[in-house]
C-alpha cells in the first residue's frame, strides 16, 4: 500500500501506519484513551506478574489479548482469575503466539451483545455499510476456544437506525478524526467489533479489512457497485453517504478441519461442493482448499464457508445447512447453531 501510494497510484486500503489500528491492540487502546472513544477498562503489559495483578483488580473476569495479529485466536475470554492467569502465562511466559504476544492487553469483560459494524472512509467522509454478527467460539452455544470465525449472518436484528447513527457518531467518526490528527489518516474499510452494553456501544477492537466470515454475508447482500465505492475511497472523492442493500438475510456456515483451532491434518478429499453450489441462493467460498492431482482437498483449518440468501433468517439458515449436508471430508466439523442469536432476537423457535 505505502509503495503504491508513494508512486501516486490510487489504492483502496490503509497505509502501514494506519493499519496499526488493527495490528497493535496496545496502539488501539492508547488511541481510544486519548480521544475518549468508548471501550472497556484496560491496561497493557509485558510483565506477567503485573498483568495478573490487574486481572485480580478486575475480579478475574477479563479478556486477555495478544498485542499483534494471531489469525483471530489471540483473544481469550476469561470468566475467572485462574483462566486469566493461564492466558497471561501462555502469552507472556510460554509465548504461544511468539512476538505477537510479547505485549498483551488485559481488559474488563464486557456484558452485552456483540456486533460487527462496517464503514468505508476516505480519511474524512464516512459511508456506513451493513452490519453482521459472527460466531467466534468453535462449539455450539459459544463454547470452546475462539477461532477466526465459525459463521456469520447479516443483517443483525439487534441494530436499528438510531443505534447505527449512535455508533457512527460516538465511535466511527471520532476514530477517523483521531487517526487523521495522529498523522495516520485511515482510508479503506473500517470494521468495528463492538459490544452493545447498557452504557452504549463499546469498542472491542478494530479490523482494517472486511473480515472473514463477515465478508461472505456482506457481499451477497450488497446491491451496488463495489468497485465504484473502492475507487471513491482510493481517490478521496464522491464517497456516498449511503449505499443500497438487498432485503434478504445472508447466513454463512464455516466447515473446519478436525482439530481446528488446534492441530489438524490436511490433504483430505472434499466432495459435494459442486452440488451445494447449484442450490438456489447458495455460494460456497473456498478458504483452506487445494487441487492435488485434479482432486479438491483440504489445506487449512477453516476449509469452506457455505453461504445462503433467504427471505428471512430462518429461511437463510435452513438453506445454508441444507447445502452443508451435501459436503463431506474426513474430520469435518461445524457449528449447528449459526444464526441462533438472530432467531432469538426475532422471537423464532429453535434451529431445525
Amino acid at each position: 500500500m505505502d509503495l503504491f501510494t508513494e508512486r501516486g497510484l490510487p489504492v483502496f486500503g490503509p497505509t502501514r501506519a494506519a493499519a496499526q489500528l488493527e495490528a497493535s491492540k496496545v496502539f488501539a487502546k492508547a488511541l481510544f484513551a486519548r480521544y475518549r472513544i468508548p471501550t472497556a477498562r484496560h491496561a497493557a503489559f509485558s510483565d506477567a506478574a503485573k498483568a495478573r495483578a490487574f486481572a485480580r483488580e478486575l475480579g478475574g473476569r477479563a479478556v486477555v489479548k495478544a498485542d499483534g495479529l494471531t489469525a483471530g485466536k489471540g483473544a481469550v475470554v476469561c470468566p475467572d482469575l485462574e483462566t486469566a492467569g493461564r492466558a497471561i502465562d501462555d502469552m507472556l511466559e510460554r509465548r504461544v503466539f511468539g512476538d505477537a504476544g510479547a505485549r498483551i492487553v488485559v481488559e474488563e469483560l464486557l456484558e452485552g451483545e456483540e456486533l460487527s459494524f462496517f464503514v468505508l472512509t476516505d480519511g474524512d467522509r464516512v459511508c456506513p455499510l451493513a452490519a453482521a454478527q459472527d460466531h467466534k467460539a468453535v462449539f455450539d452455544g459459544d463454547r470452546g476456544p475462539n477461532t477466526g470465525g465459525m459463521g456469520a449472518y447479516s443483517p443483525a436484528p439487534v441494530l436499528d437506525e438510531a443505534l447505527a447513527a449512535e455508533i457512527v457518531e460516538r465511535v466511527i467518526r471520532p476514530t477517523v478524526r483521531a487517526m487523521a490528527t495522529e498523522g495516520r489518516p485511515y482510508r479503506g474499510v473500517l470494521y468495528a467489533g463492538l459490544m452493545l452494553t447498557r452504557e452504549g456501544p463499546q469498542v472491542l477492537e478494530f479490523n482494517a479489512r472486511f473480515g472473514d466470515p463477515e465478508t461472505q454475508v456482506l457481499v451477497p447482500r450488497f446491491a451496488g457497485d463495489l468497485l465504484t465505492l473502492c475507487r471513491a475511497v482510493a481517490e478521496g472523492r464522491d464517497l456516498p453517504e449511503t449505499v443500497p442493500w438487498r432485503p434478504e438475510t445472508a447466513v454463512s456456515v464455516v466447515l473446519a478441519s478436525g482439530g481446528y483451532p488446534g492441530a489438524y491434518a490436511t490433504g483430505h478429499p472434499i466432495t459435494g461442493v459442486e452440488a451445494a453450489g447449484t442450490r438456489t441462493g447458495v455460494t460456497v467460498f473456498h478458504a483452506g482448499t487445494a487441487l492435488r492431482d485434479g482432486r479438491l482437498v483440504t489445506s487449512g483449518g477453516r476449509v469452506l464457508a457455505v453461504t445462503a440468501l433467504g427471505r428471512d433468517a430462518r429461511a437463510a439458515i435452513a438453506a445454508a445447512y441444507d447445502a452443508v449436508g451435501d459436503i463431506r471430508f474426513e474430520g469435518m466439523h461445524f457449528r449447528r447453531d449459526i444464526g441462533r442469536r438472530a432467531l432469538a432476537y426475532l422471537g423464532g423457535g429453535p434451529i431445525a
